[in-house]
């Protein structure tokens, strides 16, 4: 199975550590090797290309060198992340002129961009290198019975890769029905979560939360699977505030699709995170 420098990205080193761990310990057992990308930066997060395009591009453009010294193709398992690394790979590559200054500034790290290496985000890994088959070669504990809301959000799925069908999308159904659970029918799984709206406009926000969780919730999901750190945390943090808000009582976990591999491949909860959720996942798994 094939290297990749790991790019883990500032939301894996804090809130989201459980992504982290459970990315590593579900690689490890389906033969991907991830090598931790060395001194890399933050990618630049959503919002900073809207402040300073050419500073955004070169912030990504320095992890993508380290890469590219590395001789590896990058993988991030946040959404944000991928999406940033992939963009900017991609228009670097086309714009002669942007290359140029971002070298120019990647000159005093002794570093260069040459656009020789792919962005992948993990779940890409795991659905297309590692496969269907490949995953359920290595379960050893079917999540049977579990029904799971895969929701993929509004990144993972651009740019579409290949034949990959935009609208309906069924990688991730399929990751889940290779661990043994049942994929339920989510029509809202591919909605915004609202990302950082939260900020700006907290009722407007909620409301988007509220209808993402009351759609798991109609559909008979156990839980909400993700591949996103700020979907992850904006399903799960404010739900106390999306109840307060709506008077209604919702108590859905969402965890990462990572920790539930890792626990069909018979990993230890402790390893993955589990029990560390501010709406606990224990009482799914009993």
């Amino acid at each position: 199975m094939k290297k990749y420098a790991y790019f883990p990205g500032c939301s894996l080193e804090k809130v989201a550590w459980s992504y982290n761990d459970s990315s590593i310990e579900t690689a490890k057992i389906l033969g991907v090797e991830l090598q931790e990308l060395a001194d890399w930066n933050c990618c630049g997060a959503t919002a900073y290309s809207h402040v300073d395009q050419l500073l955004a591009y070169t912030l990504v453009a320095r992890n993508l060198a380290q890469a590219e010294k590395e001789g590896l193709d990058m993988v991030a398992p946040c959404s944000a992340c991928y999406k940033n690394s992939y963009f900017a790979n991609k228009y670097i590559k086309e714009d002669a002129d942007l290359s140029e200054h971002i070298n120019y500034a990647l000159e005093e790290d002794d570093l260069q961009f040459n656009g020789s290496i792919d962005v992948h985000h993990i779940i890409d890994i795991y659905a297309n290198e590692v496969g269907v088959e490949g995953i359920k070669a290595k379960v050893k504990k079917p999540l049977e019975g579990l029904k799971v809301a895969a929701y993929y959000g509004c990144q993972i799925v651009r740019p579409r890769k290949g034949a990959e069908d935009l609208e309906d999308p069924q990688f991730f159904e399929d990751i889940v029905k290779a661990m043994g659970a049942e994929a339920v029918d989510y029509p809202d799984r591919l909605r915004c979560c609202s990302a950082s709206l939260i900020m700006t406009s907290r009722r407007a926000a909620l409301d988007m939360v509220q209808k993402l969780l009351q759609s798991a919730v109609n559909s008979g999901a156990d839980v909400i699977a993700t591949a996103c750190p700020l979907c992850q945390v904006n399903l799960e943090c404010y739900q106390l505030q999306v109840n307060e808000e709506f008077g209604t009582k919702y108590k859905v976990p969402v965890m990462y699709f990572t920790q539930l591999l890792g626990l069909a491949l018979g990993i230890p909860k402790k390893k993955l995170g589990i029990g560390s959720e501010l709406v606990s996942a224990v009482p799914v798994f009993k």
